[in-house]
């Protein structure tokens, strides 16, 4: 063999309870390196290149040649190793001719009863000045949605606002000509709603039961934290009713678990004892957290100290995720769910998310949008429901998404996990859709760390925790 040279972005090693894990950067595939394969890698991240006189005499007279020659050939196959002469290889775009939809969401309403100080919705009113989609809108949206998803068994129908319940009747009528429409295509429809539960009763728990509605309620945990920014258009806060009829819904609903969504805010960062009592006390099976860091109202933003402690309450209650799944429980934490899907799976990302490409939302006058969090916002439309999607406008989006090189992502060892980050996070803190959560960076390559240390914890101990219990999420 001639000279070698190491490829450092395209490798990532993580010592675990004494084994050596190496993550293939690329796809995110973990493994497991033998002690020649550790030796090989080690060398090579010590002297950066070495051709075949070199390895036999740092580690010839510890490894036959053989496996020195197949550790090597592996690495090489993994574009780990790579000829010193190469001068490199650049990102691969990959040209975007259509868009294979799955999701649509529905931004049924611009009206909310509540004035949480963090919500980013730009174009959010109150009840009153409330502007509802009408149903020859959210028609053809499905209509698209069916079309594009032509050769696909199963699309996935969102409902957003504002406070979508505030627009049910919308929704009944999107429900009843969607599961008419996906019956005679021989499709299926998965429909989820994320509500502030305030208007829920008996009767509309019942029905989105009967269509097994995916659920999520917002909620920022026991009553001190909640009411803190979750308050009426009145400034009243919204516990007690939330927690009332949480208990109802829970009570009542049984077609799918139902979930917590936390916004982690400025004093609203007590991790552990929000995830308590969502499960503990509530009764949610899962809560998931979102730090607020480019909220309009900077006061509420989680500045770098705060996030840096919002992530370490995070890693403490993911090692009681990794015991409780050692011993076969789930302690419902839908940020380490994610993360341990994503390196069960082998991520390879080239884009951060479906936005554009699987997933488009609709606002009321028709317009498609990135995803519901630019609804409303001045980032540019991508067609409309009636007309059909832009496609060459949101193809060079899309293809330009794909290569952040200019940003530093391209030897970035999460790369193929994060992609660079949501686009919105960017644009709002940033005001550039493309330009990455910098103030991430640090915090998100720690917890992939973090998540590569429980994932090999439980699959040592537990394997089948996995089949249990993030296969049947992922499928749900």
């Amino acid at each position: 063999m001639g000279s070698l040279t190491l490829i450092k972005h395209n490798a990532h090693r993580v010592d675990v309870d004494g084994l050596a894990m190496l993550m293939h950067v690329p796809t995110s595939s973990l493994f497991e390196m033998d002690t020649v394969s550790a030796s090989v890698y080690e060398l090579f991240r010590k002297l950066g290149v070495a051709d075949a006189g070199t390895l036999q005499s740092e580690l010839g007279h510890r490894f036959p040649p053989a496996d020195l020659a197949e550790s090597v050939q592996s690495l090489i196959t993994l574009d780990i190793l790579r000829d010193s002469a190469d001068p490199g290889r650049p990102i691969t775009v990959q040209k975007v001719e259509d868009i294979p939809l799955s999701t649509i969401i529905l931004n049924v309403n611009t009206g909310c009863n509540l004035a949480c100080t963090y919500c980013y919705k730009e174009d959010l009113t109150t009840p009153a000045k409330g502007e509802k989609m009408d149903f020859a809108t959210a028609r053809a949206a499905i209509d698209l949605l069916l079309k594009q998803a032509a050769s696909r068994d199963k699309v996935n129908v969102v409902f957003f606002g504002g406070e979508p319940l505030s627009n049910m009747p919308l929704i009944r009528q999107v429900v009843d000509y969607t599961e008419a429409q996906v019956a005679d295509l021989g499709k299926t429809v998965d429909f989820t709603l994320t509500t502030n539960a305030t208007l829920l009763t008996e009767e509309i728990v019942d029905w989105l039961n009967a269509h097994r509605f995916g659920l999520t309620v917002s909620m920022d945990g026991p009553r001190a934290l909640h009411d803190k920014n979750r308050k009426t258009v009145g400034g009243r806060g919204t516990y007690d009713v939330v927690a009332k009829k949480v208990a109802m819904l829970l009570s009542r609903y049984n077609a799918r678990p139902v979930g917590a969504r936390v916004t982690l805010t400025a004093g609203v960062t007590d991790v552990l004892a929000i995830h308590d009592h969502l499960i503990n006390d509530l009764g949610f099976a899962e809560v998931g957290f979102g730090p607020a860091t480019s909220g309009p109202i900077a006061v509420f933003n989680l500045q770098p100290e705060m996030l840096k402690s919002v992530f370490e309450d995070m890693k403490t209650l993911g090692r009681r995720y990794v015991e409780a799944a050692i011993r076969g429980e789930n302690i419902g934490f839908s940020n380490m769910h994610q993360l341990l899907s994503d390196i069960a799976s082998g991520m390879k990302k080239a884009v951060p998310c479906g936005a554009g490409l699987g997933l488009l939302a609709v606002d009321k006058e028709g317009d498609l949008h990135l995803c519901h969090r630019f609804v409303g916002s001045n980032q540019p439309t991508y067609g409309n429901v009636n007309k059909g999607i832009d496609v060459p406008k949101l193809a060079a989006f899309v293809e330009q998404a794909q290569d952040r090189s200019n940003f530093g992502c391209k030897t970035c060892r999460i790369r193929s996990i994060c992609a660079g980050g949501c686009y919105h996070e960017s644009y709002a803190r940033q005001g550039d859709p493309f330009a990455p959560v910098y103030h991430y960076c640090d915090l998100l390559r720690d917890w992939v760390d973090f998540g590569i240390a429980a994932y090999t914890r439980i699959m040592r101990a537990n394997p089948g925790f996995f089949r249990a219990h993030l296969q049947p999420r992922s499928a749900a």
